[in-house]
């Protein structure tokens, strides 16, 4: 599917925020039906991710740098990945959950893809919310 024209929306999220829910909400409230991440600058305090092929989540204590956030934004959900960094350079990755908390920000870049609609539904195959392109 060709990408016919993107709008783009930036905001800055504050310390103590809550990474996902606070894209989401951003999302929301811009009345997008599709989008996606093009940048993401900023610090952890607190990351909750989902490790690859894991069914629950883990807990990390930061500070972290974020290194790349990328992902698809739907009215349904959001679908996001993350990799950060700790003060050691080592590097952490997965699927972002909530309670990733914001350490001292986060600068946030989204498009919006005008001319398609995102949403999620149950594939019976993953047992998953995939993405459907509309």
């Amino acid at each position: 599917n060709k990408f016919k024209l993107m709008n783009c929306f930036a905001t800055r999220l504050l310390p103590n925020s809550d990474l996902k829910k606070e894209i989401f909400s951003f999302f929301k409230s811009k009345n997008i039906s599709s989008g996606v991440i093009l940048s993401s600058v900023g610090s952890l305090k607190q990351a909750h991710l989902r490790f690859s092929d894991q069914k629950t989540g883990t807990v990390l204590t930061g500070p972290f740098e974020i290194l790349s956030l990328n992902g698809t934004l739907s009215l349904d959900g959001v679908h996001l990945h993350v990799c950060i960094s700790d003060n050691k350079g080592q590097t952490f990755g997965g699927h972002l959950l909530d309670n990733c908390l914001i350490h001292t920000t986060c600068e946030l870049v989204i498009a919006e893809i005008s001319g398609h609609s995102f949403t999620r539904e149950l594939d019976s195959q993953t047992n998953y919310m995939e993405l459907k392109i509309k």
